[in-house]
């Protein structure tokens, strides 16, 4: 029998390398198996040469593996999707055209008077009436306004346009002609500027604007309609020296309404 103090003094009489590998040799064992465990795993589940190949060129990167530009690459997640066939957008239609036309001072009071009993209000209500006829041929739908109307309030159109008479006094010889003035609270001028044109191509009478007063500027009804609604109130001349084309060549103060607001309205379409 092998006593303890025999195998004391058989490990004494062993060299050092000897000694320390007997007393590590669990620990050697435990790292050997895990060493090879890992390998097992590594070959098992690393991805082959091609898919390495794939995924470097769409991330575009290189074989080193750095990227292109020099920052760190990041692979792409790629979903595909199934293409959807691209529907054409059909243009939105414009507004409906409408045109609002108020006769000054009707239904409120006379406006000027002349010696003689003629009435701005008469001169007025005749060439607003007659415009809005003129519309209403062409097929526009068109709002026939008194001066107050309730229906102001908040009144939306593609325009509006008051039509007014200046002074019956004499003034001087340079009291003719007509004026226009047009809502501070939405861009009038295009409105503005297709009467003010077609106005004065009509009845030849020039334009007088060093007259137009705070009446006109801050006129009540640019207050009371939509803001989006672009609006003019127009002086279509003095009922002293012009007085004849204002009654009796009425046609043509008409007609160069008409053609106005047509050019005004061209430009919508």
């Amino acid at each position: 029998m092998i006593r303890d103090s025999d195998r004391n003094d058989e490990s004494a009489d062993s060299p050092l390398p000897v000694r320390i590998v007997r007393r590590n040799l669990p620990i050697a064992i435990f790292l050997v198996v895990s060493i090879l465990i890992l390998v097992v795993f590594y070959a098992f589940f690393s991805p082959d040469a091609d898919s390495i190949e794939a995924v470097a060129e769409s991330a575009a990167i290189d074989i080193t593996g750095s990227h292109a530009d020099g920052n760190v690459p990041i692979a792409p997640i790629i979903k595909p999707v199934k293409p959807k066939p691209v529907t054409q957008r059909l243009a939105q239609s414009p507004a409906p055209i409408r045109i609002g036309l108020i006769a000054g001072h009707r239904e409120s009071d006379s406006g000027t008077e002349c010696a003689d009993g003629l009435t701005e209000v008469e001169v007025n209500t005749a060439v607003a009436e007659q415009v809005v006829q003129r519309l209403r041929e062409s097929g526009i739908d068109v709002d026939s306004l008194d001066e107050f109307d309730s229906r102001l309030d908040g009144y939306t159109a593609s325009a509006l346009v008051s039509i007014h008479s200046d002074s019956c006094d004499f003034i001087n010889e340079l009291a003719t002609g007509f004026k226009i003035s047009g809502s501070p609270n939405i861009d009038s001028s295009p409105l503005s500027i297709c009467i003010e044109q077609e106005y004065g191509a009509a009845t030849g009478l020039p334009y007088h604007p060093h007259s137009i007063t705070p009446h006109m500027t801050d006129y009540h009804a640019f207050r009371e309609i939509s803001p989006s609604t672009q609006a003019v109130i127009i002086e279509i001349g003095f009922l002293n020296q012009d007085r004849e084309l204002l009654t009796e060549g009425s046609e043509t103060v008409v007609d160069g309404l008409y053609n106005g607001l047509q050019c005004f309205l061209a430009g919508l379409r």
